[in-house]
């Protein structure tokens, strides 16, 4: 999968004689970046591939309305992200709990995480993370751990590309204050 280019992918479930195998190709290609970006927002590995499930679920259906005006990579993103907000937002509701709590929820959850594999010091970066707000924790992640460009992320989170950029380093600054403290 890492061999076709998005174009090339598209191209073969718009006009190929198989789009199922196209999409299937497409998800082979995605789904452990999604699967991680996903996860570094939500933290549990459970909810992670449930929302992953949804994201393309929501992509099959929603790939014959697709109209390139961004990419597939940020089309995909842009879906992950949003259902990823989301189910937090919903998590919140549904426990009728101030969002600080449900952070503190999703940090014991990275305690007890058997999938967590991180050293001590990933474990204190990822807790750091966790005391952001939810969009700003998604613009670090997007730009720390999955190295996107400010434009990709303008589109997947549609903002501006100079909103971005205050808003991780003031989530660097945050997480630097986390760290020293």
């Amino acid at each position: 999968m890492a061999g076709y280019s998005d174009e090339e992918l598209l191209e073969l479930f718009f006009k190929g004689d198989n789009p199922a195998y196209a999409f299937n190709m497409i998800v082979r290609k995605y789904q452990q970046s999604l699967y991680w970006h996903i996860r570094r927002l939500v933290i549990v590995h459970d909810d992670a591939n449930d929302i992953l499930q949804e994201v393309f679920i929501k992509a099959w259906t929603g790939l014959e309305r697709f109209r390139r005006d961004s990419g597939l990579f940020t089309w995909l993103y842009r879906i992950a992200t949003n259902e990823a907000l989301t189910f937090l937002k919903r998590k919140k509701k549904r426990f009728f709990l101030p969002i600080n709590d449900v952070d503190n929820n999703l940090a014991d959850s990275l305690e007890s995480d058997v999938y967590y594999e991180g050293n001590a010091i990933e474990k204190k970066i990822q807790q750091a993370i966790l005391t952001l707000p939810e969009k700003q924790r998604a613009v670090f992640n997007l730009r720390y751990h999955d190295e996107m460009k400010y434009e990709d992320m303008a589109k997947v989170l549609d903002t501006s590309e100079g909103a971005l950029k205050a808003s991780y380093h003031h989530a660097v600054k945050k997480i630097e204050k986390f760290i020293i403290t």
